[in-house]
């Protein structure tokens, strides 16, 4: 919502594009078949674009809006997920727009109870996390889709039905120019919290509403804070009230705040009502001046649901359409980013014919995992802000008072930041005689490490599965050599990165310290074996070169 007087996309600070509508081929009568449609040009679903195109595989994309989503709503941004957007090779506009940040506080009647650091150390080329509009997250991808010849994006496209058989699926579209049915190889649905392909098919999301609300709203205010997630509980403006403030790029601030049990929703959404409560929350909480404007508002509840299987058929379910996840440790968006990267590359290597179609059974194990993880941890960060019952307030406020005299109790209010999700039971994942003390275990996804100024570990990896090999001075035994070479004149996309700790060995990163070495606990002849999406499959202290193709024809969802 916007105040009184401005419209929709009338906004303090980001300028809204209009995405004409395109009269596409259909509607003229010429027959078109696409490999893959995807329902939903949101970031989800732009990003699981672009990972196909990463793969050569071509898509369409429908929306049925002219222009991106309106206010901030998903804001920040994981260092995963900017491993993700590395790999499009779309995250610098991210990098240079989104405004970093390691720790937060936490405020128990407006005095400090927490403050922690999120994980970081000058091997990572991302901070942990970046605070960045929704707007300005679709608007980058959106400009890197027009750069791809894989990409078409249809706006002002509302499907209206869809249904599927054993060849493929059907959608109804529905655009300001007629209505026409597009016929594609697999769909992905990335439409959304209210998914139309979700329920075409009669499908239902099972699990958990929380009963508090919460508004969001975004204030332009010019204030030297620095960028932390600050949490507040019992505030004396605002007492029985939890509210989180984020810094976002061009003084723009996002406050959301807990509405009472009793407060009529429809009330708290008044324009009068917010600008009331937001002014508190400015001038007797953040301490800082009159001088704010309102930019937009919503209204957000708080859910932990998900689809029993994110693949029904043909159709793969990505983001919202899929599951729905608290905002507290901002999992929601990055948690989409894993489920289209996870998607993409699966969906390409099934259909350029490098696996079996049983591979996108892996699809729903993993990120569903995924997913269940993210309800485990979300769901403790949620009944904290929002206590469920009045057994657990009592529980939470006990631990706030306690934590006012008392550190050991602050770590009650750790929100539990987003991590990535390691598919250690998956299908693809092979876990046997794995004796390493350190480094990424089968299923985690690499982690970084910096080889020199502005060269890290990831930027050498490719589009297909790697081979990451560590030995003394970067030579490759000729069996294993031999090994490669027949799987990729089979056509298996697999490429060798070499980690030597001598230099003299063309190609080979060099490692001349050993840290890179004790950071992935390898020695002469270790290796690991990466999947596109960065997750290791599986890893050998001596590799066995016969071991190599069972582990990647394991990858690939072969028996």
């Amino acid at each position: 919502m916007r105040p009184a007087g401005r419209a929709e996309t009338d906004s303090l600070y980001f300028d809204y594009p209009h995405f004409p509508f395109v009269r596409p081929a259909e509607l003229d009568g010429q027959a078109a078949r696409h490999r893959v449609a995807i329902v939903g040009a949101g970031p989800v679903g732009v990003t699981a674009a672009l990972e196909l195109a990463r793969h050569g595989i071509a898509s369409v994309v429908l929306d049925d809006k002219a222009t991106v989503n309106d206010g901030s709503r998903a804001i920040c941004i994981s260092r995963h997920s900017l491993e993700i957007l590395q790999q499009l090779g779309v995250e610098a506009p991210f990098v240079a727009k989104g405004l970093g940040w390691t720790r937060g506080r936490t405020y128990f009647r407006d005095r400090e109870i927490l403050r922690f650091e999120m994980p970081h150390s000058a091997q990572e080329r991302f901070l942990p996390m970046i605070n960045l509009q929704q707007q300005y997250i679709e608007r980058f991808l959106i400009d890197k889709v027009a750069e791809s010849d894989l990409v078409e994006l249809r706006w002002q496209s509302a499907v209206t039905g869809v249904s599927q058989d054993a060849d493929g699926v059907i959608l109804e579209v529905t655009t300001p120019e007629g209505d026409y049915r597009l016929e594609c190889d697999y769909l992905l649905a990335a439409d959304g919290a209210r998914s139309v392909v979700r329920k075409a098919f009669g499908l239902a999301l099972h699990g958990e509403a929380y009963e508090g609300r919460y508004v969001i709203a975004d204030i332009r205010l010019r204030s030297d804070f620095p960028t932390e997630r600050r949490a507040f509980f019992h505030s004396h403006a605002l007492p029985d009230t939890t509210l989180l403030v984020h810094k976002q790029p061009d003084d723009i601030w996002r406050i959301d705040y807990q509405l009472g049990p009793d407060e009529d929703p429809e009330q708290a959404v008044e324009e009068a009502s917010i600008r009331k409560k937001v002014g508190l929350i400015v001038h007797k909480v953040l301490g800082e001046g009159d001088d704010w404007e309102l930019e937009w508002w919503s209204l957000y509840k708080a859910h932990t649901l998900a689809l029993d299987d994110y693949r029904h058929g043909r159709v793969l379910f990505i983001g919202d359409s899929a599951h729905l996840v608290p905002i507290f440790g901002v999992r929601g968006l990055n948690n989409g980013f894993a489920d289209a990267a996870n998607a993409g590359w699966k969906l390409a290597w099934v259909l350029k014919g490098l696996a079996p179609e049983r591979l996108l059974d892996s699809y729903s194990p993993e990120r569903r995992g995924a997913t269940l993880d993210v309800f485990a941890n979300a769901g403790k960060s949620t009944r904290f802000m929002t206590p469920p019952s009045r057994g657990y307030r009592l529980m939470r406020d006990a631990a706030l008072v306690l934590a006012l005299h008392n550190d050991y109790a602050s770590g009650f209010a750790n929100p539990r930041q987003v991590t990535p999700y390691t598919y250690a039971e998956s299908p693809l994942t092979l876990t046997e005689a794995d004796d390493f003390d350190t480094g990424p275990m089968p299923g985690a996804p690499l982690f970084n490490h910096r080889l020199g100024e502005g060269n890290y570990l990831l930027d050498h990896l490719g589009s297909g599965f790697t081979l990451l090999h560590f030995n003394q001075a970067g030579r490759v035994d000729a069996e294993l050599a031999e090994q490669l070479e027949a799987l990729q004149a089979r056509g298996q996309q697999i490429g060798l990165l070499r980690v030597a700790r001598e230099p003299g060995a063309e190609g080979a990163l060099v490692d001349t310290d050993g840290s890179l070495f004790g950071a992935y606990g390898a020695e002469p002849g270790s290796a690991y074996l990466v999947r596109p999406d960065r997750h290791v499959v599986a890893r050998w202290k001596r590799l066995d070169p016969v071991d190599l193709e069972f582990a990647l024809v394991t990858a690939l969802g072969g028996e």
